[in-house]
């Protein structure tokens, strides 16, 4: 249930900027667990370990560098793009598109983007599979912000100039906490997106626990496991017509 007061911290939202993975298509999708698989890959390649080697390793600088790839850049001072390019060429024929997403992103009003730590390539053929490609005004990848990743402060400032959004009437979608505290600090409306029932693929270190209104201190605006149903009721709530 929308109460009031979340209504009006969304009223005044032009601007709407989603997370890609296990934002905008279930967390239980094989989908970014492939991706996982391929950075595993890659190390244990890279580096001439085992698989289990390898996988320490990849979380551990996910963790402390914010992606694997930050960490290898720093670590290894490896090349990125062909690292994105292996990591991303995955089979998505498993996800399927979503019509409710579609119709409930479709119907907001004012621009939509895409600001993922992965790559415009990875955003781009992930959208054209869940049929909800077309819909957005532009994707800022780990490219764009010269790869510093999320949460980094000085990329979400970026990614505010490139498109001369203003943070205030801005709201931004995240399966991530750690993700939303800079959002929220510059004035953004934040909704962290959890799993449903059917769970996640994340690191316990990554799963949202709450206290009181935020996790580790971080608040939300709101809380959904269904993306699409949260946005049809704002934009009823808001009186927003369909498109």
């Amino acid at each position: 249930m929308l109460t009031k007061p979340l209504i009006a911290r969304f009223q005044a939202v032009e601007t709407w900027i989603f997370d890609l993975d296990n934002t905008l298509y279930p967390p239980h999708s094989d989908l970014w667990p492939r991706v996982d698989q391929k950075i595993t890959q890659y190390i244990s390649n890279l580096l001439g370990v085992d698989g289990l080697t390898a996988r320490a390793i990849q979380k551990y600088y996910y963790q402390v560098h914010g992606t694997t790839l930050n960490g290898l850049m720093k670590e290894h001072g490896i090349d990125p793009h062909p690292f994105l390019d292996f990591v991303h060429d995955i089979d998505r024929s498993s996800l399927e598109p979503d019509a409710r997403l579609a119709g409930a992103i479709g119907a907001l009003p004012g621009r939509k983007f895409i600001f993922t730590n992965g790559s415009v390539r990875h955003a781009e053929q992930t959208l054209r599979q869940l049929g909800i490609d077309g819909l957005f005004n532009g994707v800022f990848d780990i490219v764009a912000s010269e790869f510093r990743p999320k949460p980094a402060r000085r990329t979400y400032e970026r990614f505010l100039e490139t498109y001369a959004i203003s943070p205030v009437t801005s709201a931004m979608f995240e399966d991530i906490p750690r993700n939303l505290e800079v959002p929220a600090e510059l004035g953004m409306r934040t909704v962290l997106v959890v799993p449903g029932d059917q769970g996640d693929h994340k690191e316990d270190w990554e799963r949202f626990v709450e206290h009181g209104p935020g996790a580790d201190g971080i608040r939300f605006d709101h809380v959904t496991p269904d993306l699409p149903h949260f946005l049809d009721a704002l934009r009823h709530a808001l009186a927003i017509p369909a498109a």
